[in-house]
């Protein structure tokens, strides 16, 4: 494989490459960073979460910048898991989009990774292990993150946390009220605030709960 080192900052935030180098062939390639969709703030507060769990599940990968903050700062001995079907490619037999996440991420040695190429509903059917953080930022129409959230989180330890990303309006931001994952949060966490969950942190389009007390 060609390996360009890329020596500016090896995450981008601010979306400000050109447009000619957007295509993900040139983040695998070394030639580009890799380009997040969360900002510095939120890559941050991922981290801080992550920070000593053993058992991480992100749902959404993309170029994996969210899965280096969880990679960098998880226990030295966890696990994360990554899901993404990685289906949107337009030749999926090279997928770069996959390819510089696997390369992003791979730069990161802590703990180890664990790739799941399917999509989360998929996954859940067969799912038996314990979570102590879950990422959703995956399919964001309202019926999916339901979804997600449904499927997953029965799997939360007490103590674990659920992290869902364009989950909220900020100033600035680009988040609308009709956006699912804004108004599963809503509905869920303000509105019923349901038994056994409360929300801990809210930062940009970041919306982190709580699991507490015992599970059923």
């Amino acid at each position: 494989m060609l390996n360009l080192p890329f020596t500016g900052n090896p995450l981008d935030y601010g979306g400000g490459l050109s447009a000619s180098r957007l295509h993900p062939v040139y983040a695998w390639l070394g030639m580009r960073p890799v380009v997040a969709q969360h900002t510095a703030e939120e890559h941050s507060a991922l981290g801080r979460w992550a920070t000593g769990r053993s058992s991480i599940v992100e749902i959404g990968v993309a170029e994996g910048v969210s899965a280096i903050a969880l990679r960098q700062r998880m226990s030295e001995d966890g696990t994360l898991y990554l899901i993404d079907p990685f289906h949107l490619s337009r030749i999926p037999v090279f997928n770069f989009t996959k390819r510089a996440a696997h390369r992003a991420v791979g730069s990161v040695t802590r703990g180890k990774t664990v790739w799941i190429q399917n999509f989360s509903s998929k996954t859940s059917q067969s799912w038996n292990k314990p979570i102590d953080l879950l990422l959703i930022d995956g399919d964001h129409s309202e019926e999916g993150v339901r979804l997600d959230w449904a499927e997953w989180s029965p799997f939360v330890v007490p103590g674990g946390i659920v992290i869902f990303h364009d989950a909220r309006l900020f100033e600035g931001g680009w988040t609308t009220p009709d956006n699912g994952p804004v108004k599963l949060v809503d509905d869920l966490f303000r509105r019923q605030m349901i038994p056994g969950w409360e929300i801990v942190e809210e930062i940009h389009s970041l919306v982190v709960v709580k699991r507490s007390g015992l599970l059923a």
